[in-house]
């Protein structure tokens, strides 16, 4: 299958392929400053001599995006369909993307570094881990891109990206489950109408780890493959996060051990809260005989939203992304007929994170758009 394949239609047509320019080609980078966060963080605490500076890279997601994201509004261009081809072959947008990887481990050793030589008090060195964890959150969402394309390279980086936040098994249960079950009471990854975050967290966690370890275990089944074997994804997965985290410990010492998984635990929360506002309340149709129909764009929350887009590489055009899972992130478009979020990602993270805020800003929203039929949303709560 070629990048082009399962396409779908675009929101603008009949637009000159000369005449269309991305307008954010330019901007990708910026969500490089991510990764670059522990060192950005050390540099305004040596210069400011201020330690809550150590947690710059939770900053930046939970303060400053928002800020900026609600300064600058929705983005409002979409890529017509006659230059997805030519988006899809520019391998310009593809650098953007393998240069997170780099960044992302030189940010991990250099954080090592710091935990372990550092003068940093406790809460110093637990700041740095919410700064690193970021970068992991922000990395399990690269490794999404990265794995959703058939290149055997960028799957290899995928799993590269993954390693620090120990999850792995996302690259097999996002693809082959997520993707299928999606919007359905099935998935462990979608959040059911009512549910808080803090009950959706441990859920989809465990119940993600799971399904991929059901769905890898089938796969080696049908191969007559032992499913303890050196070609089970999720073990190889298990194993480079051994080895990274063993590496570190040789180096640095055992001390780091704590931050390590700190920060790998704050990545993990960071990338299911995405997860819990992207299908929050919402029910794919059903057919005459009770199963599910093709998810469609109007399955996924959308976000058209600029600058957090430009730091998630478009995650928040996730209607679009269910519905043509192989575009690449500058060839998503915004889906207009789907269910709107009222901000980026950046800021419905953080109402997320309180629960009463977040029901009383999305509860109203999911039965508006489900024309109040409670009996929708009843059966999403309690399959």
């Amino acid at each position: 299958m070629t990048d082009t394949d399962d396409v779908g239609t675009g929101v603008e047509t009949g637009v000159d392929a000369l005449a269309w320019r991305d307008r954010k080609r330019y901007w990708w980078p910026l969500g490089l400053l991510i990764p670059l966060s522990p060192f950005l963080s050390w540099l305004l605490v040596e210069h400011l001599h201020l330690g809550l500076f150590w947690a710059t890279g939770a900053w930046i997601l939970i303060l400053v995006i928002p800020i900026v994201d609600v300064a600058v509004g929705a983005d409002g261009h979409s890529p017509p369909d006659n230059v997805i081809a030519e988006l899809q072959d520019d391998r310009y947008y593809r650098w953007c993307t393998y240069l997170f990887v780099p960044l992302q481990y030189g940010g991990l050793v250099f954080a090592a570094w710091c935990w372990s030589y550092a003068p940093m008090a406790t809460g110093e060195k637990i700041a740095l881990a919410m700064t690193v964890g970021v970068v992991a959150g922000v990395g399990i969402n690269a490794a999404h891109e990265l794995g959703h394309k058939n290149n055997r390279h960028e799957r290899r980086l995928a799993k590269i990206v993954l390693a620090q936040s120990l999850y792995g098994h996302f690259y097999i249960e996002h693809n082959h489950g997520h993707h299928v079950k999606v919007a359905t009471p099935r998935d462990p990854a979608s959040a059911r109408f009512g549910e808080s975050f803090w009950i959706f967290l441990p859920r989809s966690a465990f119940g993600g780890l799971r399904s991929g370890w059901l769905i890898e275990s089938a796969r080696l089944r049908r191969q007559g493959s032992p499913v303890l074997s050196p070609r089970n994804s999720i073990v190889q997965a298990w194993s480079l996060s051994a080895a990274l985290f063993g590496t570190l410990i040789s180096v640095f010492e055992w001390q780091i051990l704590p931050w390590l998984f700190l920060q790998a635990l704050a990545g993990i929360t960071f990338l299911e809260a995405a997860n819990y506002l992207e299908h929050y309340g919402l029910l794919r149709a059903r057919r005459e005989d009770g199963s599910f129909v093709k998810a469609r764009p109007e399955d996924s929350w959308n976000s058209d939203h600029l600058v957090s887009n430009l730091f998630l590489y478009q995650l928040q055009r996730h209607s679009d992304h269910h519905a043509n899972p192989r575009l690449r992130y500058q060839s998503l478009r915004s889906a207009p007929t789907a269910p709107q979020l009222p901000a980026g990602y950046a800021v419905m993270i953080v109402c997320a994170a309180v629960p009463p805020l977040w029901r009383r800003i999305m509860d109203h929203r999911v039965l508006d758009y489900y024309n109040g039929n409670i009996e929708l949303l009843h059966s999403k709560a309690t399959i």
